[in-house]
């Protein structure tokens, strides 16, 4: 299975790139195949050119009416696709469309009305819908005349050419309006996305700004004291300086303990990467619904099984080579009878080989649920593939958390031995 990458916002994959530009040589060729692919509905026409009865002049003026209309229906086709043009731009080789396809109808016979089809398709996929709702019924309406003009079909073409081109047509504008949704739902994606982004700015120049500038200006202030104590009072200047030391320690603890809070891992963030990477490396996830219930829980127990998910389906991306990988979180009991909750990632792929030992992410899960009293179980899925269980019991909130490492976090947090001077 090819290695994929796994970062936040790395984007999706998708061959042809529906309702964007092509980025790559290979997106362009995709798109080219996916619209060239419809050609096949020439084949009649084609046919008709070698096994006809119209003279040779005729024929060969219609295998230039042909190449003609298929040129400009890809030009007009591909432009919008890639560039997009205004409906005023495509108003005359639309109209240049419908002409042919009446013309090389009227002069070759009841075969050439599929071309209608294509004109109604070209009219939906170009013209915004306030102008196609109307443009394709037009087009049907050339047709209905043209098609009653040959005996051989007038007793179904209205079945077989006329309401396919009325429909193709407004089939290509319902496409058009979901592809323009799906950009409008990208952009306004991307704007959640800035405006998350800028919110947690604010939120961290805020919480900054509340933790260290009574502590800084408290500091500048102490120090300038101190300084006008010495050389004359030493010890009321030492005071101070003891003071500077306190603040400082405490603004040092205070600045770990937000820091620790903007780097604990959440449940819905980690499920929403695991989404994009399993969706990445075109893998199906099975979601129990419980996962994206906004539950609340103590902050230990979140960050366990948020760490816990994303160990175990980095695993499966990376790994697994599986087709589908389930995520279940359930309640139970614990070890000791406790409540506890079990999150259980599975999937079908090939599974751990035998007699191999856990790999650093999966020793490190173990000593980072330990911490928590939990644990984690690891086995084949049912049938095929590999299960991690991680099993956290529910702790309840005790008070702040330790805010680091170092003689700095175990100092006290005492008011200053005395006030600077106003």
């Amino acid at each position: 299975m090819t290695t994929v990458t796994t970062e936040r916002g790395a984007e999706e994959p998708h061959p042809i790139r529906v309702g964007q530009p092509p980025r790559t040589r290979r997106q362009a060729v995709s798109k080219a195949l996916w619209v060239a692919v419809w050609m096949l509905y020439l084949a009649g026409p084609v046919a008709d050119l070698f096994t006809g009865s119209a003279p040779l002049t005729t024929r060969v003026l219609g295998a230039t009416g042909l190449a003609v209309y298929v040129a400009l229906y890809f030009a007009l086709v591909f432009r919008h696709l890639w560039r997009g043009v205004t409906p005023r731009a495509v108003y005359p080789p639309l109209a240049a469309l419908l002409v042919l396809s009446a013309v090389l109808a009227w002069n070759l016979g009841a075969t050439w009305l599929v071309l209608f089809l294509f004109t109604s398709v070209a009219t939906g996929v170009v013209l915004p819908w306030e102008h196609a709702r109307w443009s394709v019924p037009v087009v049907t309406v050339v047709l209905l005349p043209l098609g009653f003009r040959f005996p051989e079909v007038r007793g179904y073409y209205l079945f077989a050419y006329a309401l396919p081109a009325l429909g193709s047509g407004y089939t290509m504008i319902g496409v058009q309006y979901l592809i323009r949704t799906t950009k409008e739902l990208r952009a306004a994606r991307e704007e959640v996305a800035r405006l998350a982004a800028n919110d947690e700015r604010l939120r961290m120049a805020r919480d900054l700004h509340d933790l260290l500038g009574h502590s800084l200006s408290l500091i500048t202030l102490k120090s300038e004291l101190a300084g006008r104590m010495l050389p004359a009072r030493p010890e009321d200047a030492a005071a101070q300086v003891a003071d500077i030391e306190r603040v400082s320690r405490q603004a040092l603890v205070d600045v770990r303990e937000a820091v620790t809070g903007y780097r604990r891992p959440r449940l819905a963030v980690e499920l929403a990467g695991a989404r994009a990477a399993l969706r990445t490396a075109r893998i199906t996830a099975d979601v129990d619904p419980a996962l994206e219930r906004d539950r609340p829980l103590p902050e230990a127990v979140e960050g366990a099984l948020a760490w816990a998910l994303r160990e175990a389906v980095t695993n499966v991306v990376r790994h697994s080579g599986a087709g589908c990988c389930t995520l279940r979180l359930t309640e139970e009991a614990g070890p000791d009878g406790s409540p506890a909750l079990r999150l259980t990632v599975s999937d079908d792929g090939v599974g751990a080989p035998r007699g191999t030992a856990d790999g650093n992410g999966l020793g490190g899960l173990r000593e980072r649920l330990a911490l928590t009293g939990g644990q984690v179980e690891t086995g084949s899925a049912e049938g095929r593939g590999f299960l991690l269980a991680a099993v956290v019991p529910l702790l309840e909130e005790d008070g702040a958390d330790e805010a680091g490492d170092g003689p700095a976090d175990e100092a006290p947090a005492a008011p200053p031995a005395s006030e600077p001077a106003r």
